[in-house]
């Protein structure tokens, strides 16, 4: 997509080279939307290094402005990037809250890059501060995470890219070469105003038409309704096969959490990605317990639940008479498991959450939303809300 990336910096090939950093390669980026767009086969890894690329231009077009950025500093930029992901686990963001239970992979990241910083005899710590938003220099811990950032900027072509939906695509080029500084916050010259209008508004078309689809969203409901019912018959004592990886977190009777989070716990999450999960379904799918071997047939033949979106809430007579003719149809007593109904939610911009800034000709510093009447137009503002339910066909 880039073309040729070059590793110019020799601690970030040797965290490329870690096995932690190359299970990447096997933890897709896009979870189940696949089942919807075949093309979006790629990776974390792919991500991670689109990331490290656009920081290394960010880095040089800053530098080219007399922006002061050091050579330590560069190497804590381009590890932090490269490693903001690094906690994932499979699918992504499909099971982020059913292996380590409440817990966002950014917290697992944390844990990682800490890790590896003792591995590598303390050469993360400047880039861990970044990661963690605790460096003085705010602009650099801002193109690692803000709301408009080298990870955004990538993922977002990624995805339109890999998924062929058109809307989503936007021009990191531009954006990067608007990139600017002022009172150690990172800006954006006003010239580049239309590309930033032009990046929220793909990232909205993208959430709604990819992240949210319904198909996906079913897909991954089922996934994780899966990962459910075995922990269930696995703690009740049933016989069910699964890796070694997986079968630590699935034997847990108390929920593994951020809190208890070990170096067992660790040492077996880094063994873990998408293939154990898909080797496991495809042996559950003649599983004993029939919930569990319905559902896995479904999701490896594609044969999912039927998504109905709604503005509002499904009523609780609707939802139950939907659950008892799943029982009646498929003869089982968990109709739960087919019948599931969820909110979702797409904020495309918090204007006071880190909010992006323009860097007018005269010098002056002016709020993104004081100068786009177009965003103001289209409400980017305020969270949309729908609501969807999943139940079986027929």
């Amino acid at each position: 997509m880039y073309g040729l990336i070059s590793i110019r910096n020799l601690m970030v090939q040797k965290l490329i080279d870690h096995p932690y950093f190359q299970r990447l390669r096997y933890i897709s980026q896009t979870g189940l939307a696949h089942l919807v767009y075949p093309g979006a086969q790629h990776t974390r890894f792919h991500h991670a290094l689109g990331a490290l690329n656009l920081m290394q231009r960010a880095v040089e077009t800053l530098r080219m402005k007399k922006i002061s950025i050091t050579h330590e500093e560069e190497q804590g930029v381009y590890i932090a990037i490269l490693l903001h992901d690094i906690g994932h686990g499979p699918f992504s963001h499909v099971l982020e809250k059913s292996i380590v239970v409440g817990t966002h992979h950014e917290d697992l990241s944390r844990i990682f890059i800490r890790h590896l910083n003792k591995t590598f005899s303390s050469a993360l710590d400047l880039a861990q501060e970044m990661f963690e938003g605790r460096y003085p220099k705010k602009f650099l811990c801002q193109l690692i995470s803000s709301q408009l950032d080298m990870d955004r900027m990538d993922y977002l072509q990624r995805d339109s890219f890999y998924t062929g939906v058109a809307e989503g695509a936007v021009s990191a080029d531009r954006l990067i070469s608007m990139l600017n500084v002022s009172d150690n916050e990172l800006v954006f010259e006003i010239n580049g105003l239309p590309s930033i209008e032009n990046f929220l508004i793909s990232r909205m078309f993208m959430y709604w038409q990819v992240y949210l689809h319904k198909t996906s969203l079913g897909a991954e409901r089922l996934l994780i309704h899966i990962f459910r019912r075995a922990k269930e018959r696995i703690i009740s004592g049933d016989l069910i096969e699964a890796s070694i990886c997986l079968m630590h977190f699935l034997k847990k009777e108390q929920p593994t959490r951020i809190t208890s989070f070990d170096e067992d716990d660790l040492r077996y999450f880094v063994m873990l990605d998408d293939t154990d999960v898909w080797q496991a379904i495809k042996q559950w799918q003649y599983a004993s317990d029939r919930t569990l071997s319905l559902m896995s047939q479904m999701l490896i033949n594609r044969k999912l639940l039927k998504v109905k979106i709604s503005e509002r809430s499904f009523s609780k007579i609707f939802v139950e008479e939907k659950i008892y003719q799943v029982e009646k149809i498929l003869q089982v007593p968990q109709g739960k498991y087919f019948v599931y109904q969820e909110k979702i939610e797409n904020l495309v911009y918090h204007p006071k959450k880190n909010p992006i800034k323009l860097l007018m000709k005269n010098g002056d510093i002016r709020d993104i939303l004081d100068k786009s009447s177009f965003l103001k137009n289209k409400n980017i503002c305020n969270p949309m809300s729908k609501y969807y339910l999943c139940y079986l066909k027929g």
